[in-house]
Parts: C-alpha cells; structure tokens; sequence
C-alpha cells in the first residue's frame, strides 16, 4: 500500500487495523502522480470535510489536500502492468479476493510460458 500519509499515521493505521503488508509513504504523492492518479480537492469539497472535522493537513505531507485515486495494480518482473483497477470514488473499493484471483491467474500464465 502506497498513501500520501506521515509515516507515523501510516504506521499508527496499520496497528489499528492489524494489517501484516508494507504501508509506504508517499509524501506530496510523487508515486501517484507517475501514474497520473492525483486530484486537487476543490474549495467546496475541502471547506465540506473541514466541516465535518476531517482536516487533511493532520494526517498527510506534502500537500494534503492533493489525494491519489483509489487505485491497485499488479505489476510483473518486466515492469509491465498486468492488472489496474482505478476509481474515482473513495468508497468504491475492489474486494481483495479479486485481486488475489487475478495474481493467481497472472501467476499461472506466467509458469506456462
């Protein structure tokens, strides 16, 4: 996992959740826009999740108001994207067993060449 998060909240979101992968900090979101997945939050949109006390300033480096898409992405030995799933919307989320489907057929097409 790749977030614009200081490493401290990244560190503090994995304890949280329990999770076993690598969470890697991507300040001013640098990996994000290689991949030509960052959007600026509006006026409108940063003044909306202020006022329900969400400040991005508290949890991300670099310019927290600047978020990468939801995205994921296998990508090979060869440096070739083999899977992509990219959306817009942050609560739309690929479930991880697709993923893991996806690597297991990649895994296979790749023992029989």
């Amino acid at each position: 996992m790749i977030s614009p998060q200081t490493k401290e909240h990244s560190r503090t979101f994995k304890e949280e959740k329990g999770l076993t992968m690598e969470i890697l900090s991507d300040p001013g979101n640098s990996v994000g826009e290689k991949y030509g997945l960052v959007y600026t939050f509006t006026e409108e949109l940063k003044q909306a999740y202020l006022q329900v006390g969400i400040d991005l300033e508290e949890y991300n480096s670099g310019d927290p108001w600047r978020l990468p898409l939801v995205s994921r992405y296998i990508i090979d030995r060869k440096k070739i994207i083999q899977y992509a799933v990219v959306s817009a919307d942050h609560t739309d989320r690929v479930e991880p067993e697709h993923t893991l489907k996806a690597l297991k057929a990649l895994e296979k097409q790749q023992a029989g060449s």
